[in-house]
């Protein structure tokens, strides 16, 4: 049986937005498995490896917030980048005061989680290895890159959770929470397709199901 890991993860606040939304940014209820995954990889990732969130715990009451923000309505093109980098020189500027939108936002405030994930080694590797590797870098608080709760600016305070140590309970609610992306498959690098599955919340923890037997 592999090992599971598990992490307390909490922030100010998380925007975990929902792909139907086109225009405005509004967050699931709770953090999304592909999320989770992210928070997992940002202590330990390499090729060989791939984290599986299998149980989310919701630590806090779920509170909301509307933010207005300044952002950039657009990006620099790869095809402009890539004319660029064949000719040695081209104009791939930005100008943020031509692009800036205002948007607003349904956010999450005052969020913590304890995520429980396993890892599943595809190269043959020991598995041991990489377990003592994330051990050790999840104690001393070493990450990839800074982990984040849905977007960049929004920093996730992360420590390890020791078996058998004392942790605050879940919240005592239970909720359907509806349909929820649970990862992208990216068997097609060139157009990755989104999975779903029904996150039914029970007592303040939620079941995550296999990659495998999300819907498409």
């Amino acid at each position: 049986m592999p090992q599971s890991f598990c992490l307390h993860v909490a922030g100010d606040f998380a925007c975990f937005t929902r792909p139907e939304m086109k225009v405005e940014r509004v967050s699931y209820d709770v953090i999304t498995p592909s999320a989770a995954r992210s928070i997992f990889e940002a202590i330990l990732w390499k090729p060989a490896i791939r984290w599986r969130v299998a149980r989310i715990e919701v630590l806090a009451p779920i509170r909301w917030m509307n933010l207005r923000r300044n952002e950039v309505g657009a990006v620099i093109s790869s095809s402009n980048v890539q004319q660029a980098m064949n000719a040695g020189q081209g104009d791939l500027a930005l100008y943020v005061e031509d692009e800036r939108q205002q948007r607003a936002g349904l956010f999450l405030r005052d969020v913590a989680y304890r995520l429980h994930a396993e890892l599943d080694v595809r190269s043959g590797e020991p598995r041991q290895k990489y377990d003592e590797m994330f051990l050790r870098r999840a104690a001393k608080g070493q990450w990839v890159n800074q982990p984040y709760l849905g977007c960049r600016e929004f920093a996730a305070n992360v420590r390890l959770v020791e078996p058998g140590s004392e942790q605050p309970a879940a919240i005592a609610e239970t909720r359907d929470l509806g349909w929820m992306l649970h990862d992208l498959d990216f068997t097609d690098l060139a157009s990755p397709q989104p999975r779903f599955f029904r996150a039914q919340m029970q007592a303040g923890a939620i079941a995550v199901p296999a990659f495998e037997e999300a819907a498409a």
